[in-house]
């Protein structure tokens, strides 16, 4: 029997993508659309993402399946982003991928978007399987993982206010950088002198123990407002110009080393020395550089790509045949939910595996 061919698409946020997927790793047809619209707000506007997704969903279909050389007659299964994210967006996507269930009789998966992060990793590198401690960044979501095995998934850690990603976009525009700001207070950082500039690290205390709440937890906001007090203070100085490299380099290195600290943190109590990054932030090359460095020789890091980093109908194409192939379908009654639950995700307390 040949591998199952899956339609997998993602319009959570402000990418339209579409990728064919046959079986668990062959990429046929991947195309990501972005939407350049919310570059003149500084930001997403919800309801300009759902319209852009109404008008270009069908076109970008239709290329992805011509990369994959195939009818959409020939898909077998049909993955979709059903959460969380932009409830207008969501509806776009799952509603076409419900029709078309309909019409085509195919059984239809809802998927979450941040557990599909996880399977990016593994469409790459067959490695990139549990266990592993994950580490989950985007701009809506930060979340810290023990996973034993896809679909047990033992939550250690979530950002308390901003995700990462939603701080450096907010640092970004602060600093007058264009949307998205995350690459290019990247960019900029490159530049730059982080020591010139002293920024907190965030619920990252050296007295801290397991069973603390704030051991694996996160929290950008005060970071962001830091940087907000410094960039005020250097405006009234006249030097800001000249400062935003060191000051975007210093906010940079103070976010990585709270992202990296916590997740060696859950490395050390687990056991688990095989990371997995996540999410469109684990596309910043300082995180992945430090965690690896830090992490030494003795552990191995896995992650995606860029371009599977960021948004993508693929990584929803392989959690869509995961829970597939569990037995796991979902009925026409599946709705957009932007609170949609992350299936398998267990508090700590209620943890019951073995440290891997």
């Amino acid at each position: 029997m040949s591998a199952p061919l899956v339609l997998g698409i993602e319009t959570s946020c402000d990418e339209t993508a579409v990728a064919v997927l046959r079986g668990r790793e062959e990429i046929l047809g991947h195309v990501i659309l972005s939407q350049d619209v919310h570059r003149v707000y500084g930001g997403v506007v919800p309801e300009l993402a759902a319209r852009a997704h109404l008008r270009v969903l069908d076109d970008v279909v239709d290329q992805a399946l011509q990369e994959a050389d195939a009818p959409l007659e020939a898909v077998d299964l049909i993955a979709v982003t059903a959460g969380p994210g932009l409830i207008g967006a969501l509806l776009v996507g799952v509603s076409w991928a419900k029709s078309v269930a309909f019409a085509l009789d195919r059984p239809l998966i809802g998927v979450h978007h941040m557990e599909a992060h996880l399977f990016g990793p593994v469409l790459e590198d067959p490695e990139a399987r549990p266990p592993f401690v994950g580490l989950l960044v985007s701009g809506g979501h930060t979340l810290l993982l023990h996973v034993e095995a896809w679909g047990d998934y033992r939550l250690l850690g979530k950002t308390r206010d901003d995700a990462a990603g939603e701080a450096f976009d907010k640092v970004a525009k602060l600093l007058e950088l264009p949307y998205p700001g995350g690459p290019a207070l990247e960019r900029l950082a490159e530049q730059g002198d982080p020591a010139r500039h002293t920024l907190p690290r965030p619920m990252l205390r050296t007295e801290h123990q397991p069973g603390d709440p704030e051991y694996y937890d996160f929290s950008f906001s005060g970071l962001k407002t830091a940087v907000a007090g410094r960039v005020k203070e250097l405006r009234a100085e006249g030097t800001l110009e000249g400062e935003r490299p060191h000051l975007a380099a210093a906010f940079q290195d103070a976010a990585v080393d709270v992202l990296v600290s916590k997740t060696l943190r859950a490395v050390d109590e687990t056991g688990c020395g095989r990371v997995l990054l996540g999410g469109g932030v684990s596309a910043n090359r300082p995180l992945r550089e430090t965690m690896a460095r830090r992490l030494g020789p003795s552990g191995n890091v896995f992650r995606a790509s860029p371009r599977l980093s960021l948004d993508n109908g693929a990584m929803v194409a392989r959690a869509g045949l995961f829970h597939f192939e569990e037995g796991r379908v979902s009925g026409l009654e599946l709705g957009a939910d932007a609170n949609y639950p992350f299936p398998g995700l267990r508090a700590s307390a209620d943890w019951g595996g073995s440290a891997a």
